[in-house]
């Protein structure tokens, strides 16, 4: 599980509907993320003095603060984008409402796929509420779709379909390269969130682990790959990350599987990557 919280509010504080998917981790870093589904209304420039926005500042550090502590974290950067540039994807927008979305997530997950993955939410059921202050709450169905668009339901979904014929070849890849280095495979979902796992000693609570350590993760086309230096029990691994380019559509949303070797520090896998997608793809295409 990748996405542990997310809520939905306005951008007037109302808080409309929140979800906790699984308890948050303690000792582990997490993201929170934000998403702005405001409609794009003329901006009113707000000329405040230094002591207005000291008070301002004071009362925005204090309540963040707060709520780190309250979820036994601690905050060290927040980062603040451009306004030109939020103004310019807003142009092209036809948001109606003042909704904003916060989801709590891993630090690995890619923001563009997340970000993503949030508009479908929004547009498939958040948009329908509008305005918020006033609106029913969730229906079960609704909340249902929420998390299986979290939890890449779908994407799971096909790789359970295919488990058998995917373990088979994971076993076929193992006896040819096993002596070369490799020691364990992936798939994810196209936001990074784990789907599938093989490998001894490897789980879904390793993965995390070691994507959490890989740091930033390059856009990536179709087809090609990289490879990223991690360590999981202060032991290093070396990363290859493959982008397939076959996945599931989500209500209009293409969601491209990524593939991932772990293999031993110095590993040559030469082609490989480029054999692994071949085989995956025929699998799940």
């Amino acid at each position: 599980m990748t996405y542990y919280v997310l809520s939905v509010i306005t951008n007037t504080g109302f808080p409309y509907y929140n979800l906790e998917l699984k308890a948050i981790p303690k000792d582990v870093n997490l993201f929170l993320r934000f998403f702005d589904f405001s409609k794009n209304s003329k901006e009113i420039q707000m000329d405040l003095d230094s002591t207005s926005l000291f008070e301002l500042n004071a009362g925005l550090v204090s309540a963040l603060f707060e709520f780190a502590r309250n979820i036994d974290k601690k905050i060290e950067i927040i980062e603040f984008n451009s306004q030109n540039r939020v103004s310019q994807e807003k142009k092209t927008s036809k948001y109606k409402g003042d909704v904003l979305i916060t989801t709590q997530t891993e630090p690995y997950i890619l923001h563009k796929s997340a970000k993503a993955k949030i508009k479908l939410i929004y547009d498939s059921i958040v948009s329908t509420k509008i305005p918020l202050d006033s609106a029913l709450e969730l229906l079960q169905n609704e909340e249902d779709t929420i998390i299986d668009i979290l939890t890449d339901k779908v994407a799971r979904d096909r790789i359970k379909d295919h488990e058998s014929k995917l373990l088979k070849q994971c076993d076929a890849f193992m006896n040819d390269m096993k002596k070369y280095g490799l020691r364990g495979i992936a798939i994810t979902s196209f936001d990074l969130s784990p789907v599938f796992v093989y490998g001894d000693n490897y789980s879904f609570q390793i993965i995390d682990e070691i994507l959490r350590n890989v740091g930033v993760f390059p856009e990536i086309p179709p087809l090609e790959w990289i490879y990223r230096q991690s360590f999981t029990a202060n032991e290093e691994i070396w990363v290859y990350i493959i982008k397939s380019g076959v996945g599931p559509t989500v209500n209009g949303l293409f969601q491209s599987y990524f593939y991932l070797l772990f293999a031993e520090p110095q590993s040559y896998l030469s082609e490989f990557p480029a054999k692994v997608a071949s085989k995956f793809n025929q699998i799940l295409g």
